[in-house]
C-alpha cells in the first residue's frame, strides 16, 4: 500500500520542481542512488520499469526507503498498461508515470487514490487526461514535441494545467530557465542527472552535489518568476 496520499505526492512534486528518473538491476546501486538524491535534498524519485523482474527490485527498494530515507516518496515510471500499474501499486508505488496515456491505468490508480501522471504530446491528450482526473500531465518527449514554446502555448488557453516535462531536459541553468519560464511545474531528469561514469565509479557524492545544484537553480528561477 502506498505510504503517501495523492495530494501529498503532487504537492511534493510541485515543491521539489524536479523528478529524478533512474533504473539499475542491482538493488545495491539503486539504494546508493536514491540515498545520494535524498542527501542532495530530493524528496520524490521515479524508478523506471525496465528490465526483467524490475518490480522485485522496486519492492525491495520501497521497503528500504521507508526506513533509510524518511520523507522520500518513491514512484514508478514507464508504465504502459493497467496490469503493470496494479503490480507496482501492490509493491508500494506512491505514484505512477507513463510515456503515454492509458485510460485503463487511470481506472486502477483512481480506485486506489494513486497519482497517475500520463505522457501527453498534444492539446487533445492533455485535455483527455484532465477529464480522467490527472492532476499533473507529462509532456513527452518534451524536446521533440515543441520544447518550451509548446508548454507556453498550452498554458495560454489552459492556464490551470500542471505540467511536468521529460525528454530534452538538462541540468544547466539556461535549459532549466527556459522550461520554468515557459510554465512547467516540474522537470523529469534522467541521464544528465546520473552520468554513466559516475554510476560506474560509485561516486555517490557527486550525484548529491548535482541534485543540490539543480534544486538551487530551480529555486532561484522560481523566485525570479
Amino acid at each position: 500500500m502506498a505510504r503517501y496520499k495523492r495530494i501529498e505526492v503532487c504537492r511534493t512534486i510541485f515543491e521539489t520542481g524536479m523528478l529524478p528518473i533512474f533504473y539499475h538491476p542491482d538493488i545495491d546501486v539503486m539504494q546508493e542512488v536514491v540515498k545520494a538524491c535524498y542527501d542532495g535534498g530530493i524528496r520524490v524519485f521515479e524508478f523506471t520499469n525496465r528490465g526483467d523482474f524490475a518490480h522485485e527490485i522496486f519492492a525491495q527498494l520501497e521497503k528500504w526507503v521507508a526506513v533509510e530515507c524518511p520523507g522520500m516518496i518513491l514512484g514508478v515510471g514507464t508504465i504502459v498498461d493497467a496490469p503493470a500499474a496494479a503490480l507496482y501499486i501492490q509493491c508500494g508505488a506512491n505514484f505512477v508515470v507513463g510515456p503515454s496515456l492509458n485510460p485503463d491505468v487511470f481506472k486502477v490508480c483512481n480506485r486506489r487514490q494513486i497519482a497517475y501522471i500520463p505522457g501527453c504530446g498534444s492539446v487533445s491528450e492533455i485535455g483527455y487526461a484532465q477529464e480522467l482526473g490527472a492532476e499533473i500531465v507529462k509532456i513527452f518527449p518534451a524536446g521533440n514535441v515543441g520544447g518550451p514554446s509548446f508548454v507556453k502555448n498550452i498554458k495560454a488557453p489552459m492556464p490551470w494545467t500542471r505540467i511536468m516535462v521529460t525528454g530534452g531536459v538538462e541540468t544547466t541553468e539556461e535549459n532549466l530557465s527556459q522550461w520554468f519560464k515557459a510554465g512547467v511545474d516540474c522537470v523529469g531528469i534522467g541521464s544528465s542527472l546520473f552520468p554513466k561514469k559516475t554510476i560506474a565509479s560509485g561516486d555517490w557524492g557527486k550525484i548529491s552535489d548535482i541534485c543540490q545544484n539543480v534544486l538551487s537553480i530551480i529555486n532561484k528561477i522560481k523566485s525570479d518568476l
